[in-house]
Order: C-alpha cells, then sequence, then structure tokens
C-alpha cells in the first residue's frame, strides 16, 4: 500500500510504501505539544518527492531523532533514526497522511518521557 504525505503547504511531499497496523502516541514534552502519532518503518519505504534541503531539523534530548518539519507551515511530516540494531528508520506522523484514518488503527501509549 502506498500512502501520500505532506506538510500543510506542500513544500514537503513524501510518499510511504507500507501497511499502517498501529500507531505510538509518545508522551514526550515535544511529542505530546504537535499532538503526533508516529509509525516507523526501515527508511528505504519511504521517498521523498520534494528536495531533502526543503525539511529543517530539530534534535533534543540524546539527539537520536533527526525530527524534521517544514519551515514555512512548521508542520512535522517525520523524522529520521535508527532501530536498535542499527538500521535506518522513518517516523511519519500519520496526521500528515491526508487519506489515512487514524481512528482505524491500535494506538500504543509510549512512556518516552521516562527515557
Amino acid at each position: 500500500m502506498t500512502h501520500q504525505g505532506s506538510c500543510h503547504c506542500g513544500r514537503v511531499v513524501y510518499e510511504l510504501e507500507g501497511e499502517i497496523t498501529q500507531v505510538m502516541q509518545c508522551n514526550c514534552s515535544y511529542c505530546t505539544r504537535k499532538g503526533y502519532l508516529i509509525a516507523f518503518f526501515p527508511r528505504q519505504q519511504l521517498r521523498l518527492k520534494t528536495p531533502e534541503s526543503n525539511l529543517a531539523s530539530y534534535r533534543f534530548n540524546k539527539h537520536r531523532i533527526d525530527h524534521r518539519f517544514c519551515p514555512v507551515c512548521g508542520c512535522g511530516p517525520l523524522a529520521f533514526g535508527k532501530d536498535r540494531t542499527g538500521n535506518d528508520i522513518a517516523a511519519i506522523n500519520v496526521r500528515c497522511l491526508p487519506d489515512f484514518d487514524p481512528s482505524t488503527v491500535k494506538v500504543v501509549p509510549v512512556d518516552g518521557k521516562s527515557l
């Protein structure tokens, strides 16, 4: 299944190849303020349709996750990082997938505040 995603203004556009079966709702200070619902995928399943230079970057705490956002509209559609075995991952904010309904999948709480 292919999902189309973007920031609010359309400066950042991407495609995600994969099925979303659950999302994570993290309670860390960043995710809580942004209202993120996140699904994780291997990085190679994400294809940016606009230049990566259209994205700004924000890192905090242990600097393990590269939170990416649009510098024009401020929307944060995705982040990059590594999984526990060192593989590149993409963390997708499913709220930035206009054709995806998050109420159709399980929401898993994550205690990011304690990490």
